[in-house]
């Protein structure tokens, strides 16, 4: 017969275990690549990679279909640039010279599949000096 203290131990290192290859497990399926578009496009690598793209939404070949919900776009780099195509609804700020993240893989054709698009906020959304945050004006007594 075996001791019950026995039992605990082969069972708290079972347990710790199996939760130890569940977060390394979902820690490999989460982990993704942030690339420029020139980085990617030079780097056979990542063709097959899960990766997210940084760049700019180029103007010519962008083609939002609103009722679709498919939008084709050039995410531009400084000199290269990728074809991209994303289903889902855009965010508010997407626009032609916007630039944006998008995150997916590419495709047998070349085209980069994305199943997310991230804007990135404008300078103009950013908050001002910390100093200036905290002076504060003098009050008399």
């Amino acid at each position: 017969m075996v001791p019950v203290r026995v039992k605990i131990v082969v069972a708290a290192v079972v347990l710790t275990a199996s939760v130890g290859f569940l977060a390394y497990a979902g820690m490999r399926k989460a982990q993704v690549y942030y690339l420029e578009v020139d980085t990617y496009v030079a780097d056979a690598q990542f063709a097959d990679q899960r990766v997210r793209l940084c760049g700019t939404v180029g103007q010519e070949g962008l083609n939002v279909n609103s009722a679709a919900l498919t939008t084709r776009f050039n995410l531009l780099g400084r000199q290269g640039r990728v074809p991209v195509l994303y289903e889902g609804v855009l965010p508010d700020m997407f626009k032609a010279g916007a630039d944006v993240v998008a995150e997916g893989r590419r495709d047998e054709a070349g085209v980069f599949r994305a199943t997310s698009i991230l804007t990135k906020c404008a300078s103009k959304y950013k908050p001002a000096d910390y100093a200036d945050d905290r002076a504060a004006p003098e009050r008399s007594p």
